[in-house]
């Protein structure tokens, strides 16, 4: 994690406290919604990678999120490979201040 992205311990307490706030997110979702939050990663390619993930494991917690509506938007998806770009929607960024 660069630039202007948290230390993995600044992520991590990040997570932490997203669940602590809605213990029903996995860690990874949580890890989804914090990166995605923090300019960290906004496709699932990116985020499985940067934390060495299964691309296929991120993408179950991912669907998730964007089936529920209101933690994640869908802005597109790769047919061929997959990779799913998403974005917060407002209702997550009230939920974890």
């Amino acid at each position: 994690m660069t630039g202007t992205a948290p230390s993995s311990e600044q992520f991590m307490d990040l997570v932490s406290r997203l669940i602590t706030a809605q213990p029903e997110l996995t860690p990874i979702q949580a890890g989804i919604i914090v990166a995605a939050q923090q300019n960290i990663a906004h496709d699932s390619r990116t985020f499985a990678r940067l934390l060495g993930l299964a691309h296929a494991l991120v993408l179950r917690e991912l669907n998730v999120l964007l089936q529920s509506g209101d933690v994640l938007e869908l802005v597109k998806r790769d047919d061929r490979t997959l990779r799913t770009h998403y974005s917060t929607t407002c209702g997550i960024n009230r939920k974890a201040s």
